[in-house]
C-alpha cells in the first residue's frame, strides 16, 4: 500500500484530493495536515511513502516544509500540488528535493500517474515548466553525447521535447499524427532506457540537441 500525506490547508480540497487518490486499490490517504509544520510533525510520527505538498500554507510554507522533511527523511518523496504556474516556485521546489511540480488543475489519472512516477525516481514537471527551469536546474552537469541509434526523426521529437511542446503540438509541427508522435516517443524511451517525458527533455539539454 502506498501511504499518502496530504499537506494542503483547505479542508475541501483536500477531500477532493483524498477521493482521487483512494480511487486507486493500492493508493491510501493517512495523514492530513493543514500546514508546513503539521506536516513535519505527522512525518516524526507516521512513516509516509509521498507526501503531496502545497506551497502557501500558514505557519510554514510547502517549500519550506519540504527541505526539512527531505532532509531528515531522504527516503520520502516529496510532489509539490499547486496552484501557482510559477517558475521559480518549481526551480526553488526542485533545487529543494522535491520529485515533481503539479498544478492542482491536473485530473485523477494525472495526479496518481505522477505519485507513481515520483516513488519510480521519476522527475514530474509540466511540459512547458520543465523546458524553462531544466536548463537552470542541471546547468554545469557533465553533457552526454547523442546516441547514434537515434533516428532524424527521432532527434526532432526529442528537440521539441526538450523545448517543452506537447504531443498536439509536436505533431503540428511535424506532420505526424498524435498517435505517430506517441510511438516514436515510446521507442526513444527504450532506446535511451529513460523512464518519462521530463528525462528525454534533460537528455535533449544534457547532449545540446536544444
Amino acid at each position: 500500500m502506498i501511504r499518502i500525506l496530504l499537506a494542503e490547508d483547505q479542508a475541501m480540497v483536500r477531500q477532493g484530493l483524498k477521493m482521487m487518490i483512494e480511487a486507486e486499490a493500492d493508493m491510501q490517504v493517512t495523514g492530513e495536515a493543514a500546514n508546513g509544520l503539521q506536516a513535519i510533525t505527522l512525518c516524526e510520527r507516521q512513516k509516509f511513502d509521498v507526501v503531496l505538498m502545497d506551497i502557501r500554507m500558514p505557519v510554514m510554507d510547502g517549500l519550506q516544509a519540504a527541505r526539512i522533511a527531505l532532509s531528515r527523511w531522504p527516503a520520502l518523496k516529496v510532489l509539490i500540488l499547486t496552484t501557482f504556474n510559477d517558475d521559480e516556485y518549481a526551480l526553488a521546489a526542485l533545487q529543494g528535493g522535491a520529485s515533481g511540480y503539479l498544478l492542482k488543475d491536473a485530473d485523477a489519472e494525472e495526479l496518481t500517474r505522477a505519485i507513481r512516477s515520483c516513488l519510480a525516481g521519476g522527475l514530474v514537471l509540466e511540459d512547458h515548466v520543465a523546458a524553462n527551469i531544466l536548463p537552470k536546474l542541471i546547468r554545469g552537469k557533465t553533457e552526454q553525447a547523442v546516441d547514434e541509434n537515434l533516428t532524424g526523426r527521432e532527434l526532432d521529437i526529442i528537440r521539441r521535447i526538450g523545448e517543452g511542446r506537447s504531443n498536439r503540438e509536436i505533431a503540428a509541427e511535424l506532420a505526424l499524427s498524435v498517435g505517430t508522435v506517441k510511438n516514436h516517443i515510446s521507442v526513444i524511451l527504450d532506446k535511451l532506457e529513460l523512464r518519462d517525458r521530463t528525462q528525454v527533455a534533460i537528455y535533449a539539454i544534457r547532449s545540446g540537441i536544444v
